[in-house]
């Protein structure tokens, strides 16, 4: 079977869209994914996946500066897409960030290789369990969906989407509150122990305070988070499903 120019130029195209979305899944393309496993992953999905978009008969071999055009191109929407899910687990890891100001783990920040940032044991266990959930719920499924659609949304080599820049800022702007809002609960509980740790303190004085709470803070952070996770697994949910549409909605 012989593969003509134009076929190889299309599966580059699909290639780059595709690798410059899954880099932003930290369950497909995170940075703790060896690059032989995401770029094997990436020329399997465009194998897979650039069959089944129809290949208009007219179209003729795209010169090199404007393959070059049109690689920028796929490099810019495949962003704009993967943003969607960096979106999603930005809001967790502003949860478990926010969850882990006051209580006592802020202080042992470590590096977190699925997001390529560093933070502390307590934003870690929030991450990693929102990870699981992710898997459980066949989010990585809902995502090669979303990805496969993509290319309905916008052909290769198509116009880049400039009406998708509205619902990237409602997004962001919706997605940092839904981080906000899944760590209110455990942010009240810290906020409840300063303010008994300083009436505590007030009412008996003879009492050392600062090493009295630093232990208490902890323990009453991890039952929060806890108790948290109860209401937070459901919201969770919702989020990584809406997480699909939302890539399709930053394209249209």
């Amino acid at each position: 079977m012989s593969i003509s120019v134009l076929q190889a130029q299309l599966f580059f195209l699909a290639f780059t869209r595709i690798m410059a979305v899954i880099i932003h899944v930290p369950a497909l393309g995170g940075q703790n994914i060896p690059s032989q496993v995401r770029i094997g992953l990436g020329m399997t999905l465009a194998l897979v996946l650039l069959p089944t978009q129809p290949t208009p008969t007219d179209l003729a071999v795209i010169g090199s500066f404007a393959f070059g055009i049109a690689i920028a191109k796929e490099i810019i929407i495949g962003t704009l897409i993967g943003f969607a899910a960096d979106l999603a687990f930005g809001a967790i890891q502003i949860a478990g960030s926010a969850m882990g100001m006051g209580s006592g783990f802020e202080s042992g920040r470590i590096f977190n290789p699925a997001l390529g940032e560093s933070g502390s044991a307590f934003d870690q266990i929030f991450v990693m369990t929102a990870a699981m959930v992710f898997l459980v719920l066949d989010g990585h499924h809902l995502v090669l969906i979303a990805l496969q659609n993509t290319f309905n949304a916008v052909p290769l080599n198509g116009n880049l989407p400039f009406n998708g820049l509205e619902s990237v800022l409602k997004m962001t702007s919706t997605f940092i509150s839904a981080g906000v809002h899944m760590a209110l609960p455990v942010m009240a509980a810290l906020f409840l122990t300063d303010l008994t740790l300083g009436l505590l303190a007030r009412v008996a004085p003879q009492v050392q305070v600062y090493f009295l709470g630093l232990p208490v803070k902890v323990v009453v952070a991890m039952i929060a988070m806890g108790m948290t996770f109860a209401v937070v697994f459901p919201y969770l949910g919702s989020l990584f499903k809406s997480m699909a549409e939302n890539m399709l909605l930053f394209v249209k």
